[in-house]
C-alpha cells in the first residue's frame, strides 16, 4: 500500500477541534492539606542542585564570550556538534521549572558557540575552510552529529517561543531541507529526498566521502582523551576508512524532520508541517515497498534496489575499529523512529508507529537458533541476516510501546522500572530516581573539581560527561515523558539526541508568565494509559501557587475531563488551571484524548 499524507490526514479528524466542543472550566482548587511526600521535596531539591551546579560548570569551561574553553576541531568525532552539546537539558530543565538563570546561560552558551564555530576554519577539509558554521548551521556532515549538536536548539521553543530569533532561525535551517532555499540543495522534492547522507548549510556531499572528511585536520591525539581511544592522528583516519558509501538518501536524514516540526510549531507557517509529511511519508512508502523493512540507502535517483540495506550507518554496515581489528556492528537505523514519533505528533496519525511495529515482526520472523539460544538479527547485508543476539529483537520497543499504549506493546517495551511504577508497582521508584540523578549531580561536580585539563588539552566532547544537568527522573515523573538522549534513555533503545519532548503533560506558572511548575510546587505522574493520566499536585510553601496544567509538550492530548475529589469537570481543550492552597495538594484523574490538535509551543495565554 502506498503511504503518503493523504493517508495521514485522514487518520487526524480530531486535529481541528470545533469551538463550540470547548469547556474552560473555573480555577480548580486543591485546598486539602498534604503532607509533604518525600517525592516532592527531593524533586524541588533536584532543581535547584541542577542550578547551582551548571553555573559552577559554565564558569569553568566557558568564557566570558560565552565560547566553550576547549581545543577547536572539525569532526564527527570531536567536532562542532560535540561542542554545541556542553549545555545539553539546561532548556529542558528550564522548562520543567528550573530557575531563570539556567536558560539565560544556555541561551548566551548558543550564540557563544555559533561565533565562535563560524569562525573556526580547517587547513585540509575542504567544506569546513571558509568556516565549520555556515549561516550558524554545521557546513556538512551526518543527521547523527547534526540532531546531536541540535540537542539544546530543538527543545529552546519549550521556554522561548516568542524568541523572534529562534523562530528566524528554525526557519533558515528548516528550509535547508524543505527544497526553498535557492542556495542549498540538500532536497530534490520531485523524488522527497534529502541527496546524501552529508549534509548541512553548504549543501550535499555529492562525491564519495574521505576519512579526512569525516576526521578533521591532521593533529596529535596524545594530549587529549580520545572517546574510541585512538592513539595516532593515523587511526582517526583509519577508523573512517569505510564510511565512503554516503551519495543518497538515508533514514538517519529524517531527523531533519525535527526543524519542520518546530517551524510549524513555532508559527512559521503550514509549509513546514507539510513537507515534513511529505517527507516521511515517502519513507514509509519505501518501507512498505521492501518487504516492511525501512531500507538504509536510496540510490540517487530516489529508487530502492536491492542493495537496500547498504550506505554508511545501514543494516549492513559493519567497519573494522583500527584499534582492534575486529569488525563492529554500527546500523543506526533504529534512531530513525525518534522523526516517526515527530510525524505522529504532527498528524494524529497511529500508522506512523506501526510502521516501526510490523518491522520488529518482520525481524523477529527471521529468528533462528544459535549455539542452542532463540536468536534474532539486528544486521542484514550482501548474504542476509546477522549480527545474531540472543532473544528477541527490541530496539524500540519502549518507544512503540510509549507511543501506542498498547497493551500488546508492553512486553516488547523490555524490564523497566518506571513503567512497573506506572502500573501501580514498585512505589519506591520515584525516590530512588530521583536519589539517582542527585548523586549523577554530585557526582558531575566532584568530576568537574578534580578535572585537571587546559583548553589546549581538552577536545569538545570531553564537558560532554562533566555537564551536571540531570534531568531523566524529572521528565518522566513530571511529565510522563521520555527524556531521550546519550546515554540511552531505556535498555531497548538507541543511544540519541536533538529529539523533541514526548510527554503526557506541560506545567506553567500565569503569575510568572513562564514555562515549568511554580516555585515550591512539585508533581508526580502516577498513571499512563491511552486515554487516562493519573498526577499528584503539591504545593509545598506557604503561599498559595497556581499552575495551568497542558496536554502534552506541544499541547497536542486534548484534556477531556478533571477528576477531583470525586468531582468530574469537563475541559475540552488543551488545557486547565488548578490553584494550590499552601501546604496542600491532590491527586487528579484526567481523561484524554491523545493527539487530538496541531503541536504549538505557544504558552496557553498566548494562543
Amino acid at each position: 500500500m502506498r503511504v503518503d499524507r493523504r493517508h495521514f490526514l485522514a487518520g487526524a479528524a480530531a486535529l481541528a477541534l470545533p469551538a463550540q466542543a470547548r469547556t474552560v472550566p473555573a480555577t480548580l482548587v486543591a485546598a486539602t492539606p498534604m503532607a509533604a511526600p518525600p517525592w516532592a521535596r527531593m524533586q524541588r531539591q533536584l532543581l535547584d542542585a541542577n542550578a547551582v551546579a551548571c553555573e559552577a560548570f559554565y564558569a569553568k569551561y566557558v568564557d566570558r564570550s560565552d565560547r566553550l574553553k576547549v581545543f577547536e576541531r572539525w569532526g564527527a568525532n570531536d567536532g562542532p556538534d560535540d561542542a554545541a552539546e556542553a549545555t545539553n537539558d539546561w532548556f529542558l530543565l528550564h522548562a520543567l521549572g528550573g530557575s531563570d538563570r539556567i536558560e539565560a546561560l544556555a541561551s548566551r552558551f548558543w550564540e557563544g558557540h555559533l561565533r565562535q564555530f563560524a569562525a573556526a576554519r580547517t587547513t585540509d577539509v575542504p567544506i569546513a575552510k571558509r568556516g565549520m558554521y555556515h549561516r550558524e548551521f554545521p557546513a556538512q556532515m551526518d543527521w547523527q552529529h547534526n540532531a546531536e549538536g541540535l540537542t539544546s536548539f530543538n527543545v529552546m521553543g519549550l521556554s522561548i517561543p516568542r524568541d523572534a530569533k529562534l523562530l528566524a532561525r528554525t526557519r533558515r535551517y528548516a528550509d535547508f531541507y524543505t527544497g526553498r532555499d535557492p542556495d542549498v540543495r540538500n532536497y530534490d522534492p520531485r523524488l522527497k529526498m534529502i541527496r546524501s547522507l552529508l549534509n548541512g548549510s553548504r549543501g550535499p556531499m555529492l562525491r564519495q566521502a574521505t576519512p579526512l572528511d569525516w576526521a578533521g585536520d591532521p593533529f596529535d591525539p596524545a594530549p587529549f582523551h580520545m572517546e574510541h581511544g585512538e592513539k595516532t592522528y593515523q587511526q582517526t583516519l583509519d577508523h573512517y576508512a569505510e564510511y565512503g558509501d554516503v551519495i543518497g538518501d538515508n533514514p538517519l536524514n529524517l531527523q531533519a524532520t525535527t526543524l519542520g516540526l518546530n517551524a510549524y510549531a513555532l508559527g512559521g507557517g503550514e509549509r513546514f508541517r507539510d513537507w515534513a509529511l511529505d517527507y516521511l511519508g515517502a519513507w514509509a512508502d519505501r518501507a512498505a515497498r521492501n518487504d516492511g523493512l525501512l531500507p538504509s540507502h536510496v540510490r540517487p535517483d530516489g529508487t530502492v534496489g536491492k542493495d537496500w540495506w547498504k550506505g554508511v550507518y545501514g543494516w549492513g554496515f559493519s567497519p573494522v575499529v583500527p584499534q582492534t581489528g575486529e569488525r563492529e556492528d554500527r546500523n543506526r537505523v533504529p534512531r530513525a523512529i525518534t522523526a516517526f514519533m515527530g510525524g505522529l505528533l504532527l498528524s494524529g496519525d497511529m500508522g506512523f508507529i506501526d510502521l516501526w511495529r510490523r518491522q520488529t515482526a518482520r525481524i523477529n520472523e527471521a529468528s533462528r537458533n544459535v549455539d542452542g539460544v532463540m536468536s534474532a538479527p539486528t544486521m542484514y547485508g550482501a548474504q542476509g541476516w546477522y549480527g545474531w543476539k540472543p532473544g528477541r529483537y527490541r530496539s524500540n520497543g519502549f518507544e512503540i510501546w510509549y507511543m501506542s499504549q498498547k497493551a500488546e506493546d508492553r512486553e516488547m517495551a523490555g524490564d523497566e522500572p518506571w513503567i512497573d511504577f506506572l502500573d501501580g508497582h514498585n512505589a519506591d521508584y520515584p525516590v530512588q530516581a530521583l536519589a539517582t540523578d542527585l548523586k549523577r549531580v554530585a557526582d558531575r561536580v566532584a568530576a568537574r573539581e578534580k578535572d585537571d585539563t587546559t583548553p589546549q588539552t581538552r577536545l569538545a566532547d570531553w564537558p560532554i560527561d562533566i555537564n551536571p544537568a540531570s534531568v531523566k527522573s524529572l521528565v518522566q515523573l513530571m511529565t510522563g515523558g521520555l527524556h531521550i538522549a546519550r546515554p540511552p534513555w531505556s535498555k531497548t533503545s538507541p543511544s540519541q539526541g536533538g529529539v523533541p519532548l514526548h510527554c503526557r503533560l506541560r506545567y506553567f506558572d500565569p503569575a510568572a508568565r513562564r514555562a515549568g511548575v511554580p516555585m515550591d510546587v512539585a508533581a508526580l505522574v502516577h498513571r499512563l494509559g491511552d486515554r487516562d493520566t493519573d498526577v499528584m499536585l503539591v504545593n509545598l510553601g506557604r503561599v498559595a501557587r497556581t499552575v495551568v496544567v497542558q496536554g502534552g509538550a506541544y499541547a497536542e492530548h486534548r484534556i477531556d475531563a478533571v477528576t477531583m475529589d470525586g468531582r468530574t469537570t469537563a475541559v475540552g481543550g488543551r488545557d486547565f488551571t488548578l490553584r494550590l492552597e499552601p501546604g496542600c495538594g491532590v491527586r487528579l484523574g484526567l481523561t484524554m484524548t491523545r493527539f487530538a490538535n496541531r503541536p504549538t509551543l505557544a504558552f496557553p495565554w498566548d494562543r
